[in-house]
This record gives structure tokens, C-alpha cells and sequence, in this order.
């Protein structure tokens, strides 16, 4: 009945493989086996309850119709206030929107900008939505690599090489998901002297901006002269633990923001005031919960990293920012889908293979460590005792 029916680009948009796993390991408990999840890239500490408050209130209070499209503008002034202190650079209310969530600016990014037979430059481990997305505009992804032996960090020489007179759009994720890579100043200098040169639009996705462990990151909108060709996402999810309240923003031109306004009203309407109010309180109110959470997530990072490499058979970088480390498993002679089924079935850990982030994430696998220390620990344990039981790869 269904065949045939649907457009063909449909097709390009794609599950989310951590999704995948957590269904795989929620089945697997409805049977009794407890799972650790290291699957789920969502911290595990709950909104703060200032946070909570101010979005109580504000329904309390009636906040629950319709308003601007583009956002309230406390929280757009307080967006820019925050992003100008943090950034030391001059963003102004009128080239912010707020969205319902990080993804709808990957979302009306790429829709905005790229037509069919345009190419985008992808990060490769990168966040799969961008390539879905891409694909369902009619656009091409082309995949720069962010290798092990670069800190897992772009080579500018080879995103320079894939530049040609389609390429539209340069998507950058620092801190990276999946890896916790961060790009230095200069890898951000080189790339925006390339974006300038060659008239490309930058889209940098900032959403782990935050969470950060020694060198804080760099925003590229500090980049000089790149101001009207960078458009900047981020949001509340991760840095205040709000993943469920569905807040985010764009940073742009305001032609872009223009634009994205229209195909709001036309998709959303508007993101819910309450969810806003809660995220002046985020903005305004105390920030140590940010400081704490990072705090316990270096302790977590550390650890893991540790315990991951007391393995045999892996080898795993220390991230520089987020909540994910990212291991080589190569020496397992395990593929990645292979390591992740059998960390699933034979020590109740999930995990993700690092193949669905892209091709360069072949033999790698990705832990979130937003989990508690305790249950990183069992995890660790799990893992080395199924490995043990392995006769492959030299292990």
C-alpha cells in the first residue's frame, strides 16, 4: 500500500544509533539482565531547581499560549549577554532565534542554505543528523576526517582539498561528538581564512561549549571577518541539563534569522514560553551547577580513561571537552558494530560503534560517561571480563 508513496529523499533521513542501542538494552532488562547505559549522550543530573522553578512558575503564571516566533526578548537579551561576556564579542538580540532545541538549527540551517547538487563539509566521526539532514535537502555530504593521530582534531589541508565551487556550507562540532575533541584557535583561524576566501558559510555547533576540562573552547564567531558568514548553534540541553525541555538558539545574519523566522511559523510556530522563562533562570541565576556537573564529569573522564586503558586490546585518548570518550579497538580485530553487539550481549554495557558517526570512526566505539562513577566502574569491569573471554586480535 505504502510503496512508492513517499518522496525519495525521505530516505536520507536516518535513525539515531544511540536511540537504537538504548531500545536494544531496555529490551534486554525487560528480561532481568541489568544494563549499564553508556549509550546516551544526556547528563544524568537532573535540571537544576532554580531552573525548574522559573519554568513552574511561568505556567503558573499563564505562560502557556502562543508568542513571538523568534523568541521572548528577555531570553534573546540575555542570550547575547551571555554569549557577548563569555565570547568578548558583539552579538545583538535581533540576530538570535530561539528554537525548540539544538537540532532544529541543523534543521533550517541546511534547508536554508543548500539546494540540490550543493556539498556540505561534514565532520567524520561526526553527529549523524547532520548527513540525514543534508541528504533530505538534496545535498551532498562530503566528509573531512577527524583522525586519532590529530588528536582527533581537522586537518586543514585536507578540508581545503574538498572545497570546490559546490561546497555551500562547512558544518564544525567543538567540543566533537563523539569524540571530545576540541579545535585550537588556529585550526579556527585556518579554517575561517579558507571560508573567507572562498565564500562558504560556516554552521558551528557550540552545544558542548560548556562542558570543557583544561583549554577552554573557542567560538567561531570570534573568528574576524567571518561574522556574516557563520551561523552559531547552541542551547541549554547539555550545559544545564535540559535536554527534555527542548531550548535552543541560532546566532546569525539577521537575513538568515529572517528567513529561519519564516520557516518557523511555518513548521513550529513557536518555541514554549515556559521552557524560555527557565532558560532566563539559566542564564541569570547562579552558574555553579554548570561548575559542578564539569567537575564530576572530569572525575568520570578520568576514570574512564583510565579503566579503559588498563585494557588490553584499547587504546583511548583523553577528551578535552563533553561527556564522551571515544577508544581505538582496533587491536580486538572486533568491527565496530561487532565490539558494541558484543559489549551489549556479553557484559550488559551499551555502547555505540563508532562506524555509524562515519567511516573514519571504524574500530572505535563510543562511551558517554554521563553515568555515575559507580556504575562506570561495573561497566569498566564487565568490559575487561568479556574481553578476557576473547581470542582475537592477541588479546
Amino acid at each position: 500500500m505504502y510503496e512508492n508513496i513517499f518522496p525519495e529523499n525521505t530516505n536520507a533521513l536516518k535513525g539515531e544509533s544511540a536511540f537504537e542501542v538504548l531500545a536494544k538494552a531496555k529490551a534486554i532488562e525487560a528480561k532481568g539482565t541489568k544494563v549499564v547505559h553508556l549509550e546516551i549522550g544526556e547528563p544524568d543530573f537532573p535540571t537544576p531547581p532554580h531552573i525548574v522553578q522559573a519554568g513552574t512558575d511561568a505556567m503558573k503564571n499563564g505562560m502557556t499560549k502562543y508568542i513571538q516566533v523568534d523568541g521572548l526578548p528577555e531570553l534573546k537579551t540575555a542570550i547575547a549577554n551571555n554569549f557577548n561576556i563569555r565570547n568578548n564579542v558583539e552579538v545583538r538580540p535581533e540576530e538570535i532565534i530561539v528554537t525548540p532545541g539544538g537540532k532544529p538549527v541543523m534543521y533550517y540551517t541546511i534547508l536554508a542554505l543548500v539546494k540540490p547538487g550543493d556539498e556540505v563539509l561534514c565532520p567524520d566521526p561526526g553527529f549523524s543528523t547532520y548527513r540525514s539532514v543534508i541528504g533530505y535537502a538534496g545535498g551532498t555530504p562530503v566528509f573531512y576526517g577527524l583522525r586519532e593521530e590529530n588528536d582527533f582534531r581537522l586537518d586543514i589541508s585536507e578540508l581545503k582539498s574538498l572545497i570546490t565551487s559546490k561546497t555551500k556550507l562547512i558544518i564544525i562540532n567543538s567540543p566533537n561528538n563523539p569524540t571530545g575533541s576540541i579545535l585550537t584557535k588556529a585550526d579556527l583561524e585556518a579554517l575561517a581564512k579558507l571560508a573567507s576566501e572562498h565564500r562558504i558559510f560556516v554552521l558551528s555547533d557550540e552545544i558542548y561549549d560548556q562542558i570543557y576540562y583544561d583549554e577552554k573552547p573557542v567560538s567561531f564567531a570570534t573568528m574576524p571577518g567571518m561574522k556574516d558568514l557563520t551561523i552559531i548553534l547552541n542551547g541549554f540541553s547539555k550545559s544545564y541539563s535540559m535536554t527534555g525541555w527542548r531550548l535552543g538558539y541560532m546566532i546569525a545574519h539577521k537575513e538568515i534569522i529572517d528567513v529561519v523566522q519564516r520557516m518557523m511559523v511555518n513548521s513550529v510556530s513557536c518555541t514554549p514560553p515556559f521552557t524560555q522563562f527557565a532558560g532566563i533562570a539559566a542564564l541569570e541565576g547562579p552558574q555553579d551547577c554548570v561548575a559542578e556537573m564539569v567537575a564530576e564529569f572530569r572525575k568520570r573522564r578520568d576514570f574512564i580513561v583510565a579503566g579503559l586503558n588498563a585494557i588490553k586490546g584499547i587504546k583511548c585518548l583523553t577528551p578535552g571537552g563533553a561527556f564522551y570518550v571515544f577508544p581505538n579497538i582496533k587491536d580486538t580485530g572486533l568491527t565496530s558494530k561487532e565490539c558494541a553487539d558484543f559489549l551489549i550481549d556479553s557484559a550488559a554495557t551499551a555502547v555505540v560503534s563508532g562506524a555509524t558517526f562515519g567511516s573514519v570512526g571504524e574500530g572505535y566505539i563510543r562511551l558517554s560517561y554521563a553515568n555515575s562513577l559507580e556504575n562506570i566502574e561495573i561497566a569498566l569491569a564487565h568490559i575487561e571480563e568479556a574481553f578476557k573471554k576473547l581470542n582475537l586480535g592477541g588479546i
